[in-house]
């Protein structure tokens, strides 16, 4: 389960969508989420989903990597849709004891368990297609008008990558600890829910003193390499949006029109 989760990693690839600059991936992104909560139909959602399949086909990411991302949080997922399913009120389908199940229920329940999976799908395919130094920069280049008030971008921008890249570093720390506890008998898989919660509870420990333990060599390496923050630091590939960016910009605008136009 541990191993699952997607969210920080990188799928190495050269498609049109990992050529695209940061800067784009990261305002599409935005806006995809953003669009989401502005459909209020089946067919707005329809929408939604078809543009994300397109963008994953163009990704050339495999959908099953994809679909690992969704595993851990399938019971958030089934939670979301179980409350709504039961407590919005309309006309009755059908009774599971004192609970009843409504056609509003029902059509509510799903459409938010689909808006969640999209939400996941799209914000997982802004880090699979794009290198964490390529999204520390998009951001900082993003965020580089408000130095003007004072506000550090370079600091900020760093912090945020680092912690999506500590993400998957962390979950394999994590599956580190579990399989050496359970090569010395801990059980982590049979039981309630109640009780493997409370076995997770010895893995913290050790858990948090990894997480120091990683910090404090990354901050040493750091300095190491005399690195000082953003000012006056220069890349080795400098941000340029072409005509595949225009094109993609082309392509937002015309998704949220539909959205706007359909879908609302």
């Amino acid at each position: 389960m541990i191993r699952d989760i997607t969210l920080g990693q990188y799928f190495q690839g050269n498609s049109p969508i990992h050529r695209l600059d940061p800067r784009t991936k990261i305002i599409a992104t935005i806006l995809y989420i953003v669009i989401l909560f502005v459909a209020q139909n089946a067919l707005g959602m329809a929408i939604a989903a078809a543009a994300l399949i397109t963008v994953v086909a163009m990704s050339k990411v495999p959908v099953s990597f994809i679909l690992r991302g969704v595993k851990p949080i399938f019971i958030i997922i089934i939670f979301t849709f179980l409350l709504n399913l039961f407590m919005i009120p309309g006309e009755p389908l059908c009774s599971i004891g004192p609970l009843t199940i409504t056609h509003e229920s029902l059509r509510r329940a799903s459409f938010l368990a689909t808006r969640l999976i999209l939400l996941i799908f799209g914000a997982s395919l802004l880090t699979l297609t794009t290198k964490p130094i390529g999204l520390t920069d998009g951001i900082e280049k993003m965020l580089s008008p408000l130095r003007k008030i004072g506000v550090p971008a370079h600091e900020i921008a760093m912090m945020m990558t680092i912690a999506l890249r500590f993400i998957p570093t962390l979950l394999e720390e994590t599956d580190k600890i579990m399989k050496a506890q359970q090569a010395r008998g801990a059980d982590f898989e049979t039981g309630s829910l109640l009780k493997r919660a409370k076995s997770l509870i010895p893995i913290m420990v050790p858990l948090f003193i990894s997480s120091f333990r990683i910090a404090q060599d990354l901050a040493m390496a750091m300095e190491a390499r005399c690195y000082r923050g953003g000012e006056g630091r220069t890349r080795m590939n400098a941000m340029q949006m072409g005509r595949l960016d225009a094109a993609a910009f082309a392509a937002q605008a015309v998704f949220a029109a539909l959205i706007i136009v359909i879908g609302h």
